[in-house]
């Protein structure tokens, strides 16, 4: 889906796009998907990924496909605000790691007529709502929820249920430390521990 806010183009304003999900849901892929289409259309083009997420590459934003973008890392949302106040799209990759102050950065990037597209997860490894993403979501034009399948009941896929006995809310990891699981397996597993 490639959103175009067509409607008058002689009062155009920038908006915001959030695309969200569990892990392994594929929400790296839109965003990447999205971001070269707008590339591919000439449209000048940044992607930002917080510092701290240095999984696959410390200056790329990759999928747990393999497909990536260019991206700068930055230690916190004032820097996009700065670095990205000159283009035409803006992408913002993890956002749930930012602090609350992502939601004023975006929401002063689509008024000032940025088309901003952010990913990340939408609930922690608790099933909670995660960091500023519940806020995005509520100011944002567009919000799409993508899902992963569940490997042990074959449903949908929304929480993403750490498997490693670490408790800190953040802990940087793929399939050895989070599964993507289906409400009732979430439930079983973790909830009634």
């Amino acid at each position: 889906m490639f959103l175009e806010n067509t409607i008058n183009h002689a009062k155009q304003s920038g908006w915001m796009e959030v695309i969200c999900g569990s892990m392994f849901s594929g929400k790296t892929e839109e965003l990447i998907r999205r971001l070269r289409r707008a590339e591919m259309a000439g449209q000048n083009v940044e992607i930002f990924k917080p510092k701290l997420d240095v999984r696959y590459a410390a200056e790329e934003v990759v999928s747990h496909n393999q497909n990536k973008i260019r991206s700068t890392p930055v230690d916190s949302p004032n820097e996009i605000l700065l670095l990205g106040s000159n283009c035409d799209v803006v992408g913002i990759d993890e956002a749930q790691f930012f602090d609350e102050s992502i939601v004023e950065v975006a929401n002063k990037l689509a008024n000032s007529g940025i088309r901003v597209v952010i990913a990340g997860l939408d609930m922690d490894f608790m099933g909670r709502p995660f960091g500023p993403i519940p806020n995005l979501m509520a100011t944002a034009e567009y919000v799409t929820k993508v899902h992963a399948i569940c490997k042990r009941t074959g449903n949908l896929a929304n929480y993403s249920m750490r498997i490693s006995t670490s408790k800190d809310l953040v802990e940087l990891g793929e399939t050895e430390s989070y599964e993507a699981v289906s409400r009732r397996v979430f439930n079983d597993e973790f909830l009634n521990k």
